[in-house]
Formats: C-alpha cells, structure tokens, sequence
C-alpha cells in the first residue's frame, strides 16, 4: 500500500516538511539526511530487509535501538552522534503523526526512546591575551592579511558561528554609530549585534582594499573570490595560531577551530560581569541553558558565585526559609 512506503513518507519528509515547514538550517537538513542514508543501510545489511520492501512497520522501536546500538559498536560513533542520530528519527516521527494520525501509537514508541546521558565536555576558549597575539600575526600590508584579520576579528567580535561568518554579505554591515553586524543564525534567526570601532575599522579598510560594494556581495571571499567553506575558515585561523604558538606556545591547543573564537567571546563578556540573558541574546542561543556551560566550566567563576551566595546568607540569615534553602540547592547542584 502506498501510504505504508517508507521511501514515500522520507521522501515527504525531505522534500516538503523540512524544506518548507521547519526553517531548520541546511547543516541540520545534511544531518538528518545522513542519519536515513545509514538507517536505510542498516536495515539492509544488518536486518537484511530487502529495500524495494521497506514499509513504514520496519521502523519499529527495536528497529531503532538495534541501530543506535550499531552505531556505538560497529560503527565506533560517539554518544553525542547516536543522540543527533536518534533526534532526527524522532523529528520524522513527529512529522509522520502530523501525517498520519494513525500512526500516532506507533511512533510514540519510538519517541519513548531516550537520549544517552554523556559527560558534558570542558568548553575550550583562549584567553584574551591569546584573542590579541593571533590578531597580530595576519600582515595587513597585503590584501589578503588585511582579509584574514578582519574576518578574524569578526569571528571573535560578533561570537558568530562559522556559518553565520560565511553567509555574511556587505549589506549585513552597518557602519553608523553604533556598529552593527546581522546575523542569519539556526532556523533563520536573525540577529543584529554591535561591533567596535576598530573592527569596523578593519571591515571598511578591507572592503575598499578588495573594491567590494555591492550589498548582495559575499563579505569574505577566498582567492578564487567564492565563499569561504568552513574548512576554508579553519585554515585561516590555523595558520594564525601556528605563529602566535611559536611566540607563546603556552596559550594556544594544538589546534584551533572556528567555534573557540565564539567560546573565547562568551566566557570574557562572563567574565567582565555581563548577564548570561544578554550572552544568550548575543550567541543567538534559544535557551539561557545553553549558556550556562560558560558559568560551569571557568573554576574563578564558580567561585565568586559560591562567595555572592554566601554573603546573601550572611545578610539574611534569620530569613532564610525553605524556598531559599531548595533554590540555594538546585543552583550547587546545577553549577558546581
């Protein structure tokens, strides 16, 4: 029966859901499309379900955790993989409900199925005297070093994602007091946040160098005046780092990628006092839960916010009710 086709309803999934419904990003499009691309192939080789067969009863709930399983074991995929893997199914389960009501019961199942817990990662960053050598190491008597710094300092400036750093276009820039950049974030968000003067600075002295003024123009191009790939962008920034890491090795990983900068931006706008509800506005962050890794993994700052509890109490000590004592805990055990 037609509307049992698995290859029916993928394909309406792709075609018409995500790309007309969801406004998801074309890296989490990839993602999921990657995600079938081995669920497919795993139903064929490992539960050797003749493909021209595949019906909508063949995603079952086992199914599903048969080929998370696959993917720990024979593929050697990390946690944070399985999950991505698992929220995309979930995904094509809520559009097959919206589908086909009927299947609700079914694919609830499925929705059942638990991400695994895994140990949250330190967040790597670079001090801000680190920010400050790499800056220094592009020659700005060429073109292309002016270039690399100012799409540099702009990585770091705006805490943008590679992404967002490649989709930038000429017109994205405002150079009237205040300095701004918008941004075209995850799910077409668009954000617009301030640049300093220095930075716009370098823009407008990279713009005039390049003889590029057209709004619809890409603002960083490569040699072969193209958007940069985020390999490109990767590239850039190494070979910077590689330099400075001669000067101050002591200050730089072994190697970089473009998210450390937007990480770097993060923890000095913490660390400077700013409220983690403006650093989520200014990441772009649809959750303030997101940015408390920032809070969570810098020691000092763990500290100074035990000391801020602590002479809270110390002030109010013969008030302080169960309410408080409750909130006091979760917050320990949130960021500690």
């Amino acid at each position: 029966m037609h509307m049992k086709n698995l290859f029916y309803y993928v394909s309406d999934f792709f075609t018409n859901y995500l790309g007309r419904e969801t406004g998801l990003s074309i890296n989490t499009v990839r993602s999921y499309r990657d995600t079938f691309v081995l669920l497919i192939q795993f139903m064929e080789t490992d539960q050797h379900i003749n493909t021209k067969k595949l019906d909508i009863n063949h995603l079952s709930q086992d199914c599903v955790l048969s080929f998370l399983e696959w993917l720990e074991t024979e593929r050697r995929c990390g946690v944070s993989t399985r999950n991505q893997r698992l929220a995309a199914i979930k995904a094509f389960c809520r559009y097959l409900i919206r589908k086909d009501p009927a299947l609700g019961n079914f694919c609830q199942q499925i929705l059942n199925i638990r991400a695994k817990k895994t140990a949250q990662a330190d967040v790597a960053y670079l001090t801000t005297d680190a920010i400050a050598l790499l800056l220094r190491q592009p020659d700005m008597r060429c073109v292309h070093g002016t270039r690399d710094v100012a799409m540099l300092s702009t990585l770091y400036e705006t805490g943008c994602r590679v992404q967002e750093l490649i989709d930038l276009r000429i017109g994205d820039i405002s150079f009237r007091a205040p300095n701004t950049i918008t941004l075209h974030g995850k799910g077409r968000k668009v954000r617009t946040v301030p640049i300093s003067q220095n930075v716009a600075a370098l823009l407008a002295r990279y713009l005039k160098n390049k003889h590029r003024s057209s709004p619809e123009q890409i603002l960083f191009a490569n040699r072969a005046d193209k958007p940069f790939s985020r390999s490109g962008v990767s590239y850039v920034l190494n070979k910077y780092a590689q330099i400075a890491r001669r000067e101050r090795p002591e200050l730089y990983p072994s190697s970089l990628h473009p998210h450390v900068l937007r990480h770097s931006k993060a923890m000095h706008l913490l660390e400077c006092g700013v409220n983690l509800i403006y650093i989520r506005d200014f990441l772009g962050h649809s959750s303030v839960t997101t940015t408390e890794i920032y809070a969570k993994c810098n020691p000092e700052l763990k500290r100074k916010y035990i000391e801020m509890a602590g002479i809270a109490l110390e002030c109010e000590v013969s008030y302080y009710d169960e309410s408080e004592k409750d909130a006091l805990i979760n917050w320990l055990r949130e960021n500690i």
